[in-house]
């Protein structure tokens, strides 16, 4: 009598010709996937990244692969299905994915304090779509790089890549153990550092001087935490004359980083 797994296995019915087969399962290091026309575009035009492991593309995707960047080694043409069974549930992977290592993180040496420069500091923000907005809007509006805690932040990879489209390429990111002590790196360095706080007596386009500035934005539950605060030359809110006094994190730093795009010279 056969076993469940060889019945199951029977129930399946054959497999097509040349088709390659993929776990259901993401794949066990599902957390150095990218997917996404922009995010995986972005690494492979990435001179600083490691050589890919894997491309997996449906026909129409590797077309566009291949004209762009000629016959990637790593390319294996596939069907959508087959990249959907790799990744985790719902990722919308756009028929393509790429399975790369992780960018390295730059040095808060590697910032350069010239005038208008500015950098992003995120306190406790977890949230993949937030960060990843936050990364897009700091490429949209020319900052520096942007700083994150080496526990408390999600890998710069799958739906925060994707949220990013691109932007995890195009932007410098720091990973540091602790932010306060970042915060006095930084100043030795010659950078400001302005706190987002709601409850602020100033507003940001009253605190920003032109100069190089650390914007540091919290969680949007809590908010900078204490030490963090107590380590910003400055604490600021942003100007909202309609009344609403909450914004979502990442349009928190899109509004920020404009008002600082119009300090500089």
């Amino acid at each position: 009598m056969s076993s469940p797994r060889e019945r199951n296995a029977h129930s399946k019915g054959p497999k097509k010709s040349g088709q390659r087969a993929f776990n259901r399962k993401p794949d066990n290091g599902s957390d150095e996937w990218l997917w996404g026309w922009h995010a995986v575009a972005a690494a492979l035009s990435n001179d600083k990244r490691s050589a890919p492991q894997r491309l997996l593309a449906t026909p129409d995707r590797a077309k566009e692969l291949e004209s762009r960047f000629g016959r990637p080694k790593a390319l294996e043409v596939v069907e959508s299905a087959a990249i959907g069974q790799i990744l985790p549930q719902g990722a919308v992977h756009q028929g393509v994915a790429l399975r790369i290592p992780l960018l390295e993180s730059v040095a808060l040496q590697d910032f350069d304090a010239r005038r208008g420069a500015v950098l992003l500091m995120l306190d406790q923000v977890t949230d993949p779509q937030n960060v990843g907005a936050i990364l897009r809007s700091a490429a949209a509006f020319g900052a520096a790089g942007v700083i994150l805690q080496d526990r408390h932040a999600p890998k710069l990879t799958g739906a925060l890549a994707k949220a990013a489209v691109g932007a995890v390429d195009k932007i410098p990111t720091a990973h540091v153990v602790n932010l306060s002590r970042a915060l006095e790196t930084l100043a030795d360095l010659g950078w400001r550092a302005i706190g987002l706080d709601g409850h602020a007596d100033a507003y940001l386009e009253q605190a920003l001087d032109g100069g190089p500035t650390v914007l540091v934005l919290g969680s949007e539950g809590e908010g900078l935490r204490r030490l963090v605060s107590e380590h910003c030359d400055q604490l600021a809110k942003i100007s909202m004359p309609g009344g609403f006094e909450s914004l979502n994190v990442s349009a928190a730093a899109a509004v920020a980083l404009y008002e600082a795009s119009r300090t500089r010279p």
